[in-house]
């Protein structure tokens, strides 16, 4: 793991301690949201690790998909954390008319554990 990458990962556990202390607060819109950005985060330390880098979330969304789950180099779970992540992300930083549950805030910060530690252990 280069420096880069290291510090990726550092800032996805950092997003992950927010998105707990937010759910915590009952704030959980925005802890879905530090959740997201944690996975977001890895994806792109991991994406960083074949020398690709991209300027939007769609693009590293899509191409963590195609580097890594289509692949088989991960578990195809981890690409529909991702993806299922940046729609309640969407939700909870845009919408008005959708309350984000404690449910979803737990699932959320659950798989962006997984995330940091499967980054930890490759």
């Amino acid at each position: 793991m280069n420096e880069e990458q290291s510090l990726l990962v550092e800032k996805a556990k950092e997003s992950l301690k927010a998105a707990q202390l937010l759910s915590e607060e009952n704030m959980h819109g925005f802890a879905v949201s530090r959740a997201y950005y944690s996975m977001f985060y890895i994806a792109q330390a991991f994406l960083l690790g074949e020398g690709l880098t991209f300027s939007s979330h769609a693009a590293v969304i899509s191409a963590f998909g195609r580097a890594f789950a289509k692949t088989q180099r991960l578990p195809i779970k981890y690409h529909r954390y991702l993806i299922d992540a940046a729609q309640v992300r969407t939700d909870g930083d845009y919408s008005t008319a959708r309350k984000i549950t404690a449910g979803e805030a737990f699932e959320n910060i659950s798989r962006a554990e997984e995330f940091i530690q499967l980054a930890e252990r490759l």
